[in-house]
């Protein structure tokens, strides 16, 4: 089974998605990153989340766009700019503004949601989470490594993102 990252600063929000998932019957594990700094040294495999098997790299990154030390579009970017470029990040966030939502798809996100005020609206977004990225959604191989680089045209528009 393969585990989410969910980026989140807030133990309400930890807890009440984790929660949701459950609800919803996603039986992934979730581990928790408290801050943007901790989502990157996540994905980098570093400090105290060098152990693979327990900290294995995630199918999915459930990412809050205000968040400590590393804001969540800072995160996104410096995703996109690792080889591979093929994980899949939503944007899961309290933040409905257009800016937020337009920046984020420019960075590369592959979904933006705003999180719900009520629980079984949020209830609703984990089982549409669990059927679509975790259920339908199609992602390549590590063998097909090539399919995983970024094109020649990701890799000008993210040396444009960064500039």
């Amino acid at each position: 089974m393969e585990t989410i990252l969910q980026v989140e600063d807030d133990p309400n929000d930890v807890f009440l998605l984790q929660h949701a998932a459950t609800m919803a019957g996603m039986t992934n594990p979730i581990q928790v990153a408290t801050d943007g700094q901790q989502a990157i040294d996540y994905l980098k495999g570093v400090g105290k989340f060098a152990n693979r098997e327990k900290f294995p790299m995630p199918c999915l990154v459930l990412l809050d766009l205000k968040l400590p030390h590393v804001m969540g579009l800072n995160v996104l970017k410096w995703i996109r700019q690792q080889p591979g470029g093929a994980l899949v990040v939503v944007m899961l966030t309290a933040s409905g503004e257009d800016a937020d939502i337009a920046a984020a798809y420019r960075l590369g996100a592959n979904a933006f949601l705003v999180k719900p005020t009520q629980a079984s609206k949020l209830v609703e977004m984990a089982k549409a989470i669990k059927d679509f990225w975790l259920t339908q959604n199609t992602l390549p191989q590590e063998a097909h490594a090539e399919a995983a680089r970024p094109s020649k045209l990701e890799d000008a528009y993210l040396a444009e993102v960064a500039a």
